[in-house]
């Protein structure tokens, strides 16, 4: 059976050999490239991705240790196998110490020469299959599981479902809290490509000095900290899908170079002159309206088009408020570790679904968690439910005099009452308030800022 066309150099200073592995391989399906010394096996790496890289020990000018050597440091994906016709037990130490996958001494069998190159790239891809899951782990210990019966739910997920298997890219709107990662890895599932890496990054936690080197990597000493060459997230992401949450934080600077990776899908790594290539599906997600921020010059509209070919707006916990009782059952079932699985009682019930909650789902979340763990008994009572807005919650129409909720007032001034309300109950520790109102530390201090926000003085 064919392969899918995995990039193998061939460096080796003896032309027959060069010349009988490079037909060997292209037959087998596999992409090949191939040089006659170590300075130009290096200058190949330097300019190419390799899956495998074929190296003769004893080559002219370098020897393939040097280039092993140069490999351990800025290749570390790439899988080196040392071929040599001299047998050296310590050479073969020395080779496995620095980083090759195997050694093999001419002559060998091609069956022989196939076998180790198909275990190399099962190696290499578990070691990228490692990397994905280091940045999914956040991603994997939130909700795996959908909910919701609602009708304006059901439509967004009849959307998600028609065109997860397109490679369009598409655009999760909604409020924060909403659950557009979760709506995000829906489509990569139903995807032609869920077979292949789901990679994700929250452009909003990642400082703007950085957010370059963690999409598109950085080569040795492109700045103070890079001790070694880093691959970057669109290249882990190669063949599956990127995942840009709240993409309305990328700064101008970085805009122009994600828009050319979204168009041709090349890129440079900081610090790198060399143009690499990445193949990507990309979803992206904001809780802003990105036509305001191209009006304010903030966003580039270009880029907007880009990424919006397919919108997906989500509604709010509050548009689908007979979710709220199953979403709470199912947080405390399948979430809360607790010795004895709790229920609700009819009253808590009531209080959560009176409750507008301007956190959504993950505000849900939070409140289930805490009442779950404080309660007493084995049926959370509403007593044990403590919401930010408490008063107005059990108040049902009437008012506790100084809210303007449903008044005619701009929407700004309801926004900024609601972030002092929770500050207030939540003695203004700030961690606390960004996780109730499900917004990032960044995008608080920014509210904080923009109102003119103060703590109450005793």
């Amino acid at each position: 059976m064919k392969v899918k066309g995995e990039h193998i150099l061939i460096s080796d200073d003896e032309i027959g050999l060069r010349e009988s592995l490079h037909d060997l391989l292209t037959m087998e399906g596999y992409n090949v490239t191939v040089t006659a010394n170590g300075i130009e096996a290096i200058n190949k790496l330097q300019a190419e991705q390799f899956d495998i890289a074929l190296l003769d020990i004893k080559m002219p000018k370098i020897d393939g240790i040097e280039v092993l050597r140069y490999m351990q440091q800025n290749c570390p994906f790439t899988q080196p196998i040392m071929l040599t016709g001299i047998v050296d037990v310590k050479l073969a130490v020395e080779a496995i110490r620095l980083g090759a996958y195997d050694y093999i001494t001419k002559p060998y069998s091609s069956d022989d020469l196939l076998k180790v190159i198909s275990r190399a790239l099962e190696r290499k891809n578990l070691l990228m299959q490692n990397e994905v899951m280091k940045t999914e782990l956040q991603r994997l210990s939130g909700t795996s599981e959908i909910i919701g019966d609602a009708s304006s739910f059901k439509k967004v997920l009849r959307l998600a479902a028609k065109i997860a298997p397109t490679e369009s890219s598409v655009m999760i709107c909604g409020h924060s809290g909403t659950g557009k990662e979760l709506i995000a890895n829906f489509i990569y599932k139903n995807s032609l490509r869920a077979e292949q890496p789901f990679v994700a990054l929250n452009c909003a936690s990642i400082p703007d000095s950085l957010i370059e080197s963690e999409l598109f990597g950085h080569e040795k000493g492109a700045f103070t900290d890079a001790v070694r060459q880093k691959q970057g997230l669109v290249e882990i992401a190669n063949g599956g899908t990127l995942f840009l949450d709240e993409v309305g934080d990328i700064s101008l600077s970085i805009q122009p170079k994600l828009l050319r990776f979204i168009q041709e899908g090349e890129y440079r790594r900081v610090g790198g002159n060399t143009v690499l290539h990445s193949d990507v599906r990309i979803i992206s997600a904001t809780n802003k309206r990105l036509e305001n921020e191209v009006t304010a010059g903030k966003f580039r509209e270009d880029l907007l088009y880009r990424l919006n070919v397919i919108t997906i707006d989500l509604p709010s916990l509050k548009e689908r408020k007979e979710d709220i009782p199953k979403l709470a059952q199912w947080f405390i079932q399948k979430k809360m570790k607790t010795r004895v699985k709790k229920t609700l009682s009819s009253e808590a019930i009531d209080m959560l679904t009176r409750y507008d909650w301007p956190g959504n789902v993950r505000e849900l979340e939070n409140v289930i968690e805490r009442a779950a763990i404080l309660s007493h008994g084995d049926v959370i009572e509403a007593k044990d439910l403590a919401l930010p807005s408490r008063v107005l919650s059990m108040g049902g129409s009437s008012d506790d005099g100084d809210s303007r909720v449903g008044k005619l007032v701009p929407m700004k001034d309801v926004e900024r009452e609601h972030y002092l309300k929770v500050l207030n109950t939540l003695n203004w520790n700030k961690s606390q308030a960004a996780k109730v109102l499900g917004v990032s530390l960044k995008t608080l201090y920014t509210k904080i800022q923009q109102y003119q926000l103060k703590e109450r003085t005793a």
